[in-house]
């Protein structure tokens, strides 16, 4: 369990000026009043609301959404009161530990609603402050990666409701990371027969290309070098996820994808992102229609980024992902990273703090408007269930098995 001065160091890698007082306060105030409270797993209670708050350090939050994470069950399962908390840390955090006391319980209402976007309309609106819904995706999401020791009764409403709700909401709060790990762990549990099958392919295509992503990253890296661009290289294998959606959009079986490999080139601003893709197209061949500028026209959800997809060695289709690095910090952290930095650098005035609203932090789309990218695609797990629909990643970042 990460102890209290690892936590705070953790916060003083992005933050130098974070508030150490109210950090330790906070997890000590957190540790006693859960005191000798277990999870299902036998594990310390305290442990959850540590592991919340670590999962936001890397979304570089401030210093009091580390506090809250820390608190954000105290009042629902300790003798903890708001106006105790109130006392103790000040009215604002107070409010927000009790939103996500509410927000907990509306997890009961979601077992009866049918309606999983009425539901994530209700969680906009009842989150009147955007931190309660950061803690309650680092919340849930420590909680799939614990759902092992949940009942077996109780893993597939938890999966479907995080797959109806909470991917979806990181997804328009533009949290890549989060939303992608989060369908991951769904998916996991509501089909694991597939999920199985296309790691098993993944795995048996990682021995047949063994060394493909590491000499793809050369040979980009060696090609951006000799023109004179500084650009860092990723290179990944898909999501399973993401490829079971790409398998049911395009009616196709593994063996028929070639897109199973992405790649992100990092540089540091716009001019070198048109100098990359220009050398990419130089040295491999684009696939038509395959060509997207996130970046003139960006995403509703602030996305930015050049998307392309190249016919690469050994004839494999790659696709790839060129932006900056503060296109990259907005790509994978969303909200969280536009309330820290302001002009390319951490701002620790508060000017930028994070707003009331998240309708107002940035625009997030929805599907109540029922976009033309709106799809239907079954989920089953056992074959016993078809999902509510919701936008395709195409656009808004929503996700669920979807066709594209």
């Amino acid at each position: 369990m990460m102890r209290q001065y690892e936590l705070v160091e953790r916060v003083h890698r992005y933050n130098p000026n974070c508030d150490e007082a109210l950090l330790n306060k906070a997890y000590v105030y957190a540790m006693r009043k859960h005191g000798t409270q277990k999870r299902a797993s036998g594990d310390p209670y305290f442990s959850h609301p540590l592991e919340v708050a670590a999962i936001l350090t890397d979304q570089r939050v401030d210093d009091a959404t580390i506090a809250i994470a820390l608190l954000h069950d105290t009042i629902e399962d300790t003798d903890a009161t708001r106006a105790e908390i109130d006392q103790i840390f000040g009215e604002e955090i107070g409010r927000l530990v009790e939103g996500l006391t509410k927000l907990k319980r509306l997890d009961l209402v979601s077992k009866k609603t049918e309606q999983a976007e009425n539901l994530r309309k209700l969680l906009l609106a009842v989150a009147a402050d955007v931190r309660v819904l950061l803690v309650k995706l680092a919340d849930r999401l420590h909680n799939m990666r614990t759902l092992q020791h949940m009942p077996e009764h109780k893993r597939g409403r938890i999966a479907e409701e995080t797959m109806d709700i909470y991917a979806p909401l990181a997804g328009r709060m533009g949290m890549q990371d989060m939303r992608q790990e989060l369908e991951h762990l769904a998916f996991k549990t509501l089909n694991p027969e597939s999920y199985e099958r296309i790691a098993g392919n993944l795995s048996d295509l990682r021995t047949k290309n063994q060394g493909l992503i590491a000499d793809i990253e050369k040979e980009l890296s060696e090609a951006f070098l000799a023109r004179g661009i500084k650009a860092e290289v990723q290179g990944r294998e898909k999501w399973p996820y993401s490829i079971f959606r790409k398998m049911l959009s395009k009616r196709v079986g593994f063996e028929q994808l070639s897109d199973i490999y992405g790649f992100r080139v990092l540089v540091d601003d716009i001019d070198s992102c048109y100098r990359c893709l220009g050398v990419v197209h130089t040295i491999w061949s684009s696939v038509m229609g395959r060509f997207k500028d996130y970046i003139s026209t960006p995403k509703q959800n602030d996305y930015r980024s050049l998307h392309t997809t190249v016919v690469g060695p050994h004839r494999q289709r790659v696709e790839l992902q060129i932006r900056t690095r503060e296109m990259h910090e907005v790509a994978e952290f969303g909200i969280a990273a536009h309330s820290f930095y302001k002009d390319g650098h951490f701002d620790a005035t508060g000017g930028r703090s994070f707003p009331r609203s998240p309708r107002k932090a940035r625009p997030m789309p929805g599907c109540g408007g029922r976009s033309r990218r709106c799809r239907k695609a079954p989920i089953r797990k056992n074959s016993s269930r078809t999902p509510s629909s919701s936008c395709s990643r195409t656009r808004s970042s929503v996700s669920r098995p979807r066709a594209r």
